[in-house]
């Protein structure tokens, strides 16, 4: 009796900890990354779109979710590769993949793959990989190569700067919706003098 109560009572616990660790309880944190001054970490959530305000408990309205139409880099390679016809996005594996296309005066034919590796606008966040088919005057024998030249360098470059085009528009409409907070970056100083007066 003792030892089925022992086991049911090993997988409660054990079922607990990974509901808990499948909700994002216990996510990575880079410490190199988050301030460590209180002032700067609010400022950040705010910029960011993280937290809330005590005047918006109460408003109506929906909250904020993490799709792909939130992540700037994201709509940016959506958009740079408009002029392709698209033939695999897949936000959830990180991957956009243009079906081929060409001027139609030629015989060759180009296919864009861009991996996402983060979501942060950084320059090794992506990846541009570009193929190029060349087939004979039937189509019948075609071959198919890897290209890495510059285009692949300004289409990364022009993904980029679209995607802090966007994370910028979005940082000032997020401002103008929740408002400037003021933050006194001399008031952490302040407290640690006050401080050090009473010591001495």
């Amino acid at each position: 009796m003792y030892k089925i109560f022992a086991l049911k009572k090993l997988f409660l616990w054990l079922l607990m900890a990974g509901i808990l660790n499948s909700c994002g309880v216990f996510k990575y944190s880079d410490a190199r990354k988050n301030p460590t001054n209180a002032d700067e970490r609010i400022q950040q959530n705010v910029e960011t779109g993280k937290g809330f305000r005590i005047g918006n408990i109460g408003k109506r309205g929906s909250g904020e979710f993490m799709f792909a139409s939130s992540n700037p880099l994201w709509r940016a390679g959506i958009d740079r590769l408009s002029f392709a016809p698209l033939n695999n996005v897949d936000y959830a594996g990180g991957i956009i993949v243009t079906d081929w296309f060409g001027d139609g005066s030629s015989n060759e034919q180009m296919k864009i793959t861009i991996r996402f590796l983060s979501n942060e606008i950084r320059s090794d966040a992506i990846d541009v990989i570009i193929h190029k088919k060349t087939c004979n005057q039937t189509l019948t024998n075609c071959s198919v190569d890897i290209l890495d030249n510059n285009l692949n360098s300004e289409i990364r470059l022009a993904i980029l700067k679209k995607a802090a085009q966007i994370q910028n528009s979005d940082v000032a409409n997020i401002k103008k919706e929740v408002g400037e907070y003021k933050i006194y970056p001399d008031a952490g100083k302040n407290k640690k003098n006050k401080k050090n007066k009473k010591k001495q």
